[in-house]
């Protein structure tokens, strides 16, 4: 029969084997930026260093495969990529080479970005220059650690224009022409290196759009990150137009026709684009022959290195499914401010493919390796630059800081904005008109997919990362910033679920922007003091016995409150819930040890919904459960035992609805025992179709349905060893009714060996 999802939202809903050898604790897996000389750098305990054998010089760290997508041969094909590492495989002065399938070894400039505690490598973006590629050919390349790191220097860009490269971008507003060349910006002293050696230059440029006579745009900027493979004859030019200024005045959306142009010749063109405020657009061109190459990674060392979920990398993505998700992004709108497949209201409720620790077609490509889900995952990053939450700082030109600005904020009265030291107002200028900044996009933090943060690792491209971090960043700037307490931001005063992701996408980007950049220690600040509330509320002094997230200590309650239909009892969301203890999870396995206590107190509420005395695990996952007995701010029950009782009283199964099924014969559910076939035909009297015992209420058949919202956090709880989750994650395994995966991996998130 059809099943009908109830919405999650404001009062209604939103919402696995990897056999991986590494890390098998936090100590073997903690790990924090190097370059700096505190304690717990990036939030690592610098004392948790690597217990893995690190593997021996010259052996296979992981592989790769590139497969031309060219109808010709190709020769000398430069790729470049990122890659992760578990910590301890490449030390600071190991180096990295790459062997062919016939023996040959290539020689490969590594261009780290970040360490773990221990100095060895994070994540670093990795060139190449293949000798060639015949019609369809893939190659296997092996991945093999080096004694010692080549020493690199950054390049002159001098040679590439010697050779006669251009790019610029022309803009025509209001009957006035505005130009960015890039390769008048790479004369300029004023630049900055992204990757430097003999095989691959980068540098990033900026400039605002000016006219013939040098009058810059108040708004309009030009990024551009150029790429040069010397002695290839090739270039990669990446241009990024922006909008996003955060104090400039009268901010508004703007009406142009642009052309860019590379080599002296229009590689893109489109009239009447409307550039949203704080909002920007990227473009990726070459100069000379485009490489024609599709890239696949090592998911497993992917995984291994536990930058990512540790996905059951079993699972088999089905090819029906890519073949649907092309089908919607080739019918998507891909322009400039268009969002691609993501939901344009993103407050939508609802189970969607989007949410979840990584979105659907995230989890697709990291499965699967797949250059259909690839397509869609990293055109999707290049489109998060269309929503309207970008805002940079002129004097810095980094997204514009909390810490500078501890009273600016997107929310709130003017007053709140004003900040008492200075009494000076930190609130962003308003908008030229009533309509000038009017978006058919809504973005949100408690229905927010993970845009960036997967295409970067695997890319390492600087607009990932900035994308990644200007999502992180107006995550705090949403908030009131007398609510976020102003410069710290902590994330408690959202919906359970906007904090769960919240945490995400900010412990993403501290623990994988580069150590070297200006704005590492501002994210990892920023986990810390979360991290840092979040105990101090909840994990010391008298901690709540349920380990549910309840708005304790705040300026007000701030959960998503569902009241029962049993009247005044009131509850909570478990799904929000288990999304926030999967996030700190998460957390805890990138190495941030103050998450730790954190997870072993919140883990209860998911663990003890599996095997605590008194709560029937088959209700581990409904919609809703009574916390409390009475008022969103009394005392709440001391056991599941008593949250299950008063959840399902005189009968009731909590699944979005607030009626109160009955029994044609009058039997009570309570009286049927856990997981038996009695307990399932009652459920199937009183519902109008079948159950099987041991099937679990939330819609268990659902790859996106509440009793796999709860699977992450369960799996990172049994990851951690904490007291019954493994015994918690062997009953929900085996449970008699499961998802079909291979359609939506996105909630497929298993423990760890």
């Amino acid at each position: 029969m059809t099943t009908t999802i109830p919405e999650r939202g404001t009062g209604s809903r939103c919402r696995l084997l990897a056999t991986l050898l590494l890390c098998a604790t936090l100590a073997a897996c903690g790990g924090g930026g190097g370059g700096s000389s505190g304690d717990n750098e990036g939030g690592h305990d610098r004392s948790n260093g690597s217990s893995d054998v690190p593997p021996a010089v010259g052996s296979a760290l992981t592989t790769l495969q590139v497969r031309s997508t060219s109808t010709s041969d190709q020769a000398s094909v430069p790729i470049s990529f990122g890659q992760t590492f578990p910590p301890g495989h490449i030390a600071a002065s190991q180096g990295l080479a790459l062997r062919l399938p016939d023996g040959r070894q290539l020689p490969v400039q590594l261009d780290a970005k970040a360490t773990h505690a221990d100095g060895s490598l994070r994540h670093a973006v990795i060139s190449t220059v293949l000798p060639g590629l015949a019609d369809g050919q893939t190659q296997t390349l092996t991945l093999l650690s080096l004694a010692e790191r080549r020493a690199t220097a950054a390049g002159d860009p001098e040679d590439l224009l010697d050779q006669g490269f251009t790019a610029s971008v022309q803009v025509r507003l209001g009957g006035v022409s505005y130009l960015a060349s890039a390769d008048a910006l790479l004369r300029s002293a004023d630049r900055t290196p992204w990757l430097a050696g003999p095989i691959a230059d980068e540098w990033l440029v900026s400039a605002p759009l000016t006219t013939a006579q040098g009058a810059a745009h108040p708004h309009l900027n030009a990024r551009f990150a150029v790429r040069h493979y010397p002695g290839t004859g090739r270039a990669r030019v990446d241009v990024v137009i922006e909008n996003n200024w955060a104090y400039e005045p009268d901010p508004q959306n703007l009406v142009y026709d642009v052309e860019v142009r590379v080599g002296g010749q229009p590689v893109y063109t489109k009239t009447g684009l409307t550039h949203y405020h704080h909002a920007r657009w990227r473009k990726t061109f070459w100069w000379g022959e485009a490489p024609q190459v599709h890239l696949r990674h090592d998911p497993v060392y992917l995984i291994a290195s536990r930058a990512l979920p540790s996905y059951d990398t079993s699972i088999t993505v089905s090819s029906t499914a890519l073949d649907q998700l092309a089908s919607r992004w080739t019918d998507a709108d891909k322009e400039p401010m268009g969002v691609g497949i993501v939901t344009p209201y993103m407050p939508t409720t609802g189970g969607r493919g989007d949410i979840a620790p990584l979105p659907q077609w995230a989890a697709m490509y990291l499965l699967s390796q797949d250059a259909r889900a690839r397509d869609v995952t990293l055109g999707t990053s290049d489109l998060a630059g269309s929503w309207s939450i970008h805002y940079r700082d002129k004097a810095t030109g980094l997204p514009a800081s909390i810490l500078q600005y501890p009273y600016m904020a997107l929310l709130g009265t003017p007053g709140d904005k004003v900040n008492p030291a200075t009494r000076k107002s930190e609130a962003f200028p308003p908008c030229a008109t009533a309509d000038a900044c009017s978006s058919p996009y809504s973005p949100d933090t408690a229905h927010q997919p993970s845009l960036s943060y997967l295409p970067y690792l695997v890319t390492g491209d600087h607009y990932h990362l900035e994308e990644l971090q200007f999502w992180a960043n107006y995550n705090l700037l949403l908030m009131n910033p007398w609510y976020r307490q102003a410069g710290k931001g902590i994330v408690a005063s959202q919906q359970v679920r906007g904090q769960a992701w919240s945490l995400r996408t900010l412990g993403q980007t501290a623990y994988i922007t580069p150590d070297k950049h200006p704005m590492k220690s501002y994210f990892v600040g920023r986990v810390a003091d979360n991290l840092a509330y979040y105990n101090a509320n909840y994990t010391q002094g008298q901690p709540n016995a349920l380990g549910v997230i309840d708005g304790t200590g705040l300026y007000a309650f701030n959960a998503i409150v569902y009241g029962t239909p049993a009247g005044d009892l009131t509850g909570l969301a478990p799904w929000q819930d288990d999304f926030f203890t999967w996030s700190v999870g998460h957390l805890a396995e990138l190495g941030f040890a103050d998450a730790q206590p954190l997870l072993a107190w919140k883990a209860k509420f998911p663990v003890g919904r599996m095997t605590a005395p008194g709560f029937c695990w088959v209700d581990g996952a409904a919609y809703a459960m009574a916390v409390r007995p009475t008022g969103t701010k009394g005392p709440l029950f001391g056991s599941l035992a008593e949250v299950y009782a008063a959840t399902f009283q005189d009968g009731q199964l909590t699944g979005g609805s607030n009626a109160l099924p009955v029994h044609p014969a009058g039997l009570k559910y309570l009286d049927q025992p856990c997981g038996s076939q009695a307990q399932a035909d009652w459920r199937t009297a009183t519902s109008g179709r079948t159950w099987l015992a041991g099937e679990m209420t939330g819609y268990a058949s659902y790859e996106a349905g509440m009793p796999s919202n709860l699977q992450p956090a369960l799996a990172v709880a049994a990851t951690f060893g904490l007291p019954q989750a493994r015994e918690a994650w062997a009953v929900f395994a085996a449970r008699s009714v499961k998802p079909d995966y291979s359609i939506g991996p996105q909630w497929a998130v298993v423990p760890r060996p």
